[in-house]
Order: structure tokens, then sequence, then C-alpha cells
């Protein structure tokens, strides 16, 4: 691609050219023609008689005897993925400035730790399916119950036990505080736009959970999308047979992560980190009723206008 200020583009070039040499037009009167000056038409010609490219060429020189050789940026690479350090650390260790070090670590993809996967030291790989449906991940999301009045996290440790003990209709445990168990947020996320589908229910066994699946099922198939791979946990309701003949009754193929590693079902824990800060946590509640009533407006909001940065921004116009 020829640069902006360029008077001929590479199609008018090789007309130039064209002129010069079959149709035999003096380079003098191509030039006023097209209102360059005759060494540009000259160019232009010699290339066309040699049968170069009528593009732009590279300005990158043929040798760099400055360059830094590629045993040196292998190591560099080699050190930031095995000990995680900064160029200022890491280029001490190989004599080179940390600018230097800075460059190739940016060339790599490799100039920020968030990169690198915690546990092996490896780059992230990012994957996302081609279309809605072809893969969608599941999770459970397990939350403390809210007691009447407001929980710790916003009115205290004395006050949020005064709350507590106070919550009526809840058994007593056998120190005297009400118990008062756990919110279970099942979500169903599609890899390609992030759109979610949640409830939240007092347990996580299998037949909860498939009757989640069931529900996101037709809820995405009114969206026009129909699901055909679900990857979940290690999990017992995931790996109950009830999920396994769920999932074949609807055309399912259900997957599993390797155990120890929540990073494969990562789009699913991200979502559920986003969904404490701007849900869970985002106010005092004054009860587990009231903060379960809000979960449909966050989660609208969520699904059609907030924007992605893992999509580019988009909003479910990307769904």
């Amino acid at each position: 691609m020829s640069h902006p200020n360029a008077a001929l583009t590479p199609r008018h070039r090789l007309k130039v050219a064209r002129l010069v040499v079959d149709d035999g037009w003096p380079i003098s009167e191509v030039a006023a023609r097209f209102q360059v000056s005759w060494p540009t038409v000259k160019r232009w010609v010699d290339r066309y008689l040699t049968g170069e490219s009528m593009h732009d060429r590279s300005l990158r020189p043929k040798i760099s005897p400055n360059k830094t050789p590629k045993a040196v940026t292998m190591r560099c690479v080699s050190l930031r993925m095995r000990l995680r350090e900064g160029p200022v650390q890491l280029a001490s260790r190989l004599g080179i400035a940390p600018s230097t070090f800075h460059r190739i670590l940016t060339a790599a993809r490799l100039n920020r730790l968030s990169y690198l996967d915690r546990a092996t030291g490896e780059p992230i790989r990012a994957y996302e399916h081609p279309h809605p449906g072809s893969l969608v991940h599941v999770d459970v999301k397990k939350l403390g119950n809210i007691p009447d009045s407001g929980g710790w996290r916003y009115v205290g440790r004395r006050q949020g036990e005064k709350n507590r003990s106070a919550t009526p209709d809840k058994p007593k445990s056998k120190w005297g505080n009400r118990k008062l168990g756990y919110a279970f947020v099942h979500t169903i996320i599609y890899d390609n736009s992030r759109v979610a589908y949640t409830e939240v229910l007092d347990d996580e066994t299998g037949v909860t959970a498939v009757g989640v699946l069931r529900r996101a099922v037709e809820w995405f198939a009114e969206r026009g999308v129909t699901i055909e791979r679900v990857l979940s946990d290690n999990g017992g309701a995931y790996r109950s047979f009830l999920w396994r003949d769920t999932c074949e009754a609807l055309a399912i193929k259900p997957k599993r992560t390797r155990p120890y590693r929540p990073q494969t079902n990562g789009k699913v824990e991200r979502f559920h980190r986003t969904m404490a800060d701007g849900w869970a946590y985002a106010r005092c509640y004054q009860s587990e009723q009231e903060r379960r009533d809000a979960l449909e407006a966050w989660l609208h909001h969520y699904n059609h206008h907030r924007p992605h940065t893992a999509c580019a921004n988009n909003r479910l116009s990307r769904d």
C-alpha cells in the first residue's frame, strides 16, 4: 500500500510505465500529464523493465548489525516465563539494557505479567468458539445469605451478628447463632459473546443443575441460539449420570475441565467476579430476598447495555 501523500497509486504507476515503454511516450510528457517529476516516472519505468512490483519497497535495512541476537531474545522470553520478574531485574541477568528487554517482551506479547498463567508461567492462550451456542460454560457461585437489616460487610461485625440473630424463620446452631445458609448462583454463559443466564437457588445438587440447564436451553432457544456443547468443572452435579443423560436427551455434548484447572472455565469464573462486584456486594441489601430481586435488573444491564472489553466493547447487539 502506498503512503498517504503518494502522487501515484500502484495502478497508475503501472499505467505510467506502460505509456513510456509500450506506447513510446516521452518521459517528460508523461510526467506533465500525471503532475509528477521526470525522475519519478523514470523510477517506475525502470522497475517495469526489470519486472519488479509497482508497490512501495520496505524501508527495513537488509542488514542490521546491532540487532539483538536470536539466542538472547529466546533467553529473555524464557526468563520472563520462568521467573516472572520485571525488565529491570531480568535485564541485569543478561547484561542488556532494560529498554531492550522491554522491547523484546512487547514483541513477544509478554510485556504484562497478566498475560502469563500464574500456575504454569506460560502465555495465556485465549480461545473463542466461532458462533453462539457452539460452547457454553456452566458453574455455581456460593454466596452467604444476607440477614434482615443488612450483613456484616456494610453494618459491621457486631451489628451483623445482631441482625443475624434477629432474622426469623431460621434454625439456630449449637452456639445460638442463626444458620442463614447459602445462596447458590447457577450460571450458564456462552463463549461467543458472554451472554449469561443466571438463577439463584438454595442448593447445587444434580437435580437442580439439570433443571437450570433445561431452562437455559429454552431461554437461549427463544433468542435463536442452539447449545451444542457445555463445559463444566468436576463438581458432583456435573459428574452425575443424571447430568450425562440430560445432556444426551438435549443433544448437548458435555465436557469437563481438567482437575485443578479453573482457568479453563475462566469465562464463567470472570463473570462471577463481575457479578459479585456489580450485584452481590454492590450495596447494602436489607434482606436476602431484596438482593435476589435485584438480580434480574442487573443481569439485563449486563446482557444488553454494559460494554464488554472481551467483545470489542460491544453490547448485546452481540447476541
